[in-house]
């Protein structure tokens, strides 16, 4: 049975892991590096790239994501099923992840779901945070604006501001 301590650190974790993603899609960066170790190393397979994708640092994450994600992509990260073993100021967590990329400039809907297989660390000042994360597609696919004719959208965060 696990105590009390032992369902903190779970939540502490699975937190961590919740920032990370939130961060990602509102393109909060600053806060978004703060999910990671200084050396965090993040691999993830992207089908639509050709070649695995990786990462080493929490700049290099960063500065990526920051890069390749901005206003003009839309992204929604959504992780569910987390499986975490925790063994003293190390964890290690298994995540379901459903996402939506829309890339306006392409007119491009990509979808897919993967499983994300993560590290965490305590880190000094107590918050648990990401050292490594990385996951393998079970599918994705892509499909044009064009070839959805009604296809509306009806908000769009980052979009400019309408002329007037």
């Amino acid at each position: 049975m696990l105590g009390r301590m032992d369902l903190i650190t779970l939540e502490e974790i699975r937190q961590a892991k919740y920032r990370y993603v939130r961060c990602l899609d509102l393109k909060l960066w600053d806060d978004f590096a703060e999910a990671f170790t200084e050396d965090a190393v993040a691999e993830y397979d992207t089908p639509m790239l050709r070649d695995p994708l990786r990462l080493v640092g929490r700049d290099a994450i960063v500065d990526y994501m920051r890069s390749n994600l901005g206003p003009g992509m839309i992204t929604a990260h959504l992780v569910s099923h987390p499986e975490i073993e925790v063994d003293g100021d190390h964890a290690t967590g298994t995540w379901c992840l459903e996402d939506t990329v829309i890339v306006m400039a392409y007119r491009l809907l990509i979808r897919g779901a993967a499983y994300y297989e993560d590290s965490y660390r305590r880190c000094a000042d107590g918050r648990w945070r990401v050292s490594r994360t990385g996951h393998r597609r079970t599918y994705e696919y892509s499909v044009s604006f064009d070839d959805l004719p009604s296809l509306t959208f009806t908000a769009n965060r980052w979009a400019p501001p309408a002329a007037t």
